[in-house]
């Protein structure tokens, strides 16, 4: 059997990451908690299943990055809180703190140190 991308639970992770942020928002009732937290235990499987095949610090910032800049961006429209100029710098330097994370992640040549 093929193994997927490990990007995919990647992906998977920030999109359920933001599912349960705004299920934390919008939950009233008993059954709805019940499902926010089934969401965040699918959550961290695919955490997980992401950090047996990529470095964890990558992952892990891919998965706070995203879900800060997300829920910034859900609160904006989706809740219509007001986003500062502020807000949207640290978003530019998480983003592109995960590029460059990402990019040292790059495997060192054989038979090389740092």
């Amino acid at each position: 059997m093929k193994q997927l991308n490990p990007w995919i639970f990647v992906a998977l992770t920030c999109l359920f990451e933001l599912i349960w942020v705004y299920g934390f928002n919008t939950a009233s009732k008993g059954w709805h908690w019940g499902l926010v937290v089934g969401v965040i235990v699918l959550d961290f499987y695919f955490l997980t299943k992401a950090c047996q095949s990529l470095p964890t610090g990558t992952v892990y910032a891919v998965f706070a990055a995203a879900g800060s800049a997300g829920t910034v961006l859900m609160d904006r429209f989706l809740f219509n809180e007001p986003v500062s100029a502020g807000q949207l710098i640290c978003i530019a330097i998480l983003i592109g703190g995960v590029v460059l994370l990402k990019l040292s992640d790059a495997k060192q040549p054989s038979g090389g140190a740092l």
